[in-house]
């Protein structure tokens, strides 16, 4: 059964900075491209960035371009999200699924998410 779990959601202040961090199970992870996405209140889930499988290509979406990091290590089955200069609109949940980009909308199975509240 394919599932994942993510954590390292915190509350921050605007220009603040959060790590997150993703593992899955029931698939291969080392060549399994990794998407982050994340949905805010009253919104639609929407993409934050992807990964390939190698680590070696990286997106990442619009409104989080120039303040996200993503990594992973495949040693360990861990996807990691890290945003700096943290803003308000940054505040939601953040999950992690299978895929390069994949639309949310064609996704059924999803983790419980990890909570990031930007507030001052």
């Amino acid at each position: 059964q394919v599932r994942f779990v993510e954590s390292g959601g915190d509350y921050v202040e605007p220009g603040g900075s959060v790590t997150l961090s993703c593992t899955g199970f029931g698939f291969s992870w080392s060549t399994t491209p990794m998407t982050w996405y994340r949905q805010a209140p009253g919104k639609d889930r929407e993409v934050v960035g992807a990964i390939s499988s190698s680590g070696d290509s990286i997106h990442r979406a619009g409104p989080v371009a120039g303040r996200a990091q993503i990594s992973r290590a495949n040693h360990e089955n861990r996807l990691y999200l890290r945003i700096d200069r943290l803003k308000v609109e940054d505040t939601g949940l953040y999950y992690c699924n299978r895929g390069y980009l994949r639309s949310a909308k064609n996704i059924t199975s999803w983790g419980q998410g990890t909570q990031v509240t930007v507030s001052s």
